[in-house]
């Protein structure tokens, strides 16, 4: 008999588990930038100014990353591309149809400085207001709380939309009470992910298919700090070894240094993240590869990683101090285990050995070296499969974890949204006066 959470389980996948091209919070900004401009309806030589203000998370996450095609770091530069460019319809793939003389104008609007990007005194996590000015002339768009919710619209001084509260708190009380994750459990999540029909979960299989697409570009172009490119060449030197290890931190480095470094190639996102998708995707890619997985075992063994990430991921705040790429490894590692002849027991002591490996490693914006806590993430994820598979694993008595794996997580999430939100301040206080 079906289980009465698998429905919603597909839902939370389809909805958390979508393509975005570029890191999500300046393409959030671009996003806005551009419905803004198509209200105004205007050409981009009658643009006279553009002005953004953001939350400080996403401030955090987008002074250091390279938005696509532009070559240029920075949420200024996803402004102007946004406006001048920008498909409002096109959700977290916005800036799919830019082109080097789009480019070219947002660089000289630059140059002019026209465009302004400041933090909001806000209490949103994720939240981003962008005005475009033409003369006497203006619109502006506010998204928050997810990266492509918009929350209201002003023309000329005039709200012409704002989400309706009282619907929202009834939304957000629909949503809290018909949470998949609220009584659920990673026994929950493994049922279904081995279970259900394949054609209600075969979708997932999209995520190998642009994440690995992403992979190879990053090895064929020279992308951020060319993480994955540097294991390649060192393969090829002698000074490493191919084999399992190398080839799941050297194809999930890769995808992160072309995310990062601004390829024009879209990502399968998990919880917002392109990155978060990536660590739930190619390490499962790759062990899948290596045992020669066939097509139904790769599907399975995805929706495992991904279902797992969002669960795990479920229990924290949208952003924060904690490096989303090691709680999405933590989905991934439930796949490879199960790839590997894993049980439940098995994937739940590898959960728990790589809770007491990498919790707490820090968020400091999104950026090229990125790539280098995916690859991290990545490495734990498979040195913790094998130990499981071996009858070993951190246990109860050791640190923040806990007996059971469950328990575990929530003290990972009481870290992440407690102690760790301080963390947050301080490492933005050292990002911007550095």
């Amino acid at each position: 008999m079906k289980h009465t959470l698998w429905p919603a389980f597909i839902d939370v996948v389809k909805r958390d588990v979508v393509p975005a091209l570029g890191c999500t919070e300046p393409v959030s900004v671009a996003l806005a930038a551009a419905i803004a401009m198509n209200k105004l309806n205007i050409n981009h030589q009658q643009i006279t100014g553009i002005e953004a203000f953001v939350s400080a998370n996403l401030m955090k996450n987008g002074m250091g990353v390279t938005v696509p095609g532009t070559g240029m770091v920075g949420l200024e530069i996803a402004a102007a591309t946004g406006a001048i460019a920008g498909d409002s319809q096109a959700q977290l793939e916005v800036l799919k149809n830019l082109t080097a003389d789009d480019v070219a104008i947002a660089k000289a609007m630059l140059d002019k400085k026209l465009v302004s990007v400041s933090v909001a005194n806000v209490s949103n996590i994720l939240y981003s207001k962008v005005t475009v000015f033409s003369d006497d002339r203006s619109a502006s768009v506010t998204i928050a709380d997810s990266h492509t919710h918009i929350l209201a619209i002003e023309e000329d001084g005039i709200t012409t939309y704002i989400a309706d509260p009282k619907h929202a708190h009834h939304a957000s009380q629909q949503s809290a009470n018909t949470n998949p994750f609220t009584h659920a459990c990673v026994q929950d999540i493994f049922d279904f992910a081995t279970q259900a029909p394949l054609a209600d979960i075969s979708f997932i299989e999209q995520a190998y298919q642009l994440n690995n697409a992403l992979s190879i570009e990053g090895l064929k172009g020279n992308y951020g700090l060319q993480v994955g490119a540097t294991f390649q060449r060192n393969v090829e030197r002698g000074l490493l070894s191919s084999g399992l290890l190398t080839d799941i931190l050297l194809r999930t480095a890769s995808a992160s240094d072309a995310r990062m470094g601004g390829a024009m190639k879209p990502a399968m996102s998990n919880s917002g993240s392109g990155n978060q998708g990536i660590a739930a995707t190619m390490p499962v890619v790759v062990v899948a590869e290596f045992v020669h997985a066939n097509d139904e075992q790769l599907i399975r063994a995805l929706m495992l990683s991904h279902l797992m990430a969002i669960y795990i991921k479920s229990h924290q705040n949208k952003l924060s101090a904690l490096c989303g790429a090691t709680t999405a490894s933590m989905g991934a590692v439930a796949g490879m285990t199960w790839l590997l002849g894993g049980d439940i027991k098995q994937i739940s002591a590898a959960i728990n050995s790589m809770i007491g490996d990498i919790a707490g490693m820090i968020c400091d914006g999104a950026k090229t070296s990125c790539a280098m806590k995916v690859s991290s993430s990545a490495g734990s994820a498979i040195k913790s499969a094998l130990m499981a598979l071996d009858g070993l694993g951190v246990t109860g008595n050791e640190g923040i974890v806990a007996n059971d794996v469950d328990s575990t997580i929530r003290n990972l999430s009481a870290l992440a949204n407690g102690s760790m939100t301080q963390t947050d301040i301080q490492i933005l206080d050292i990002m911007i006066n550095k």
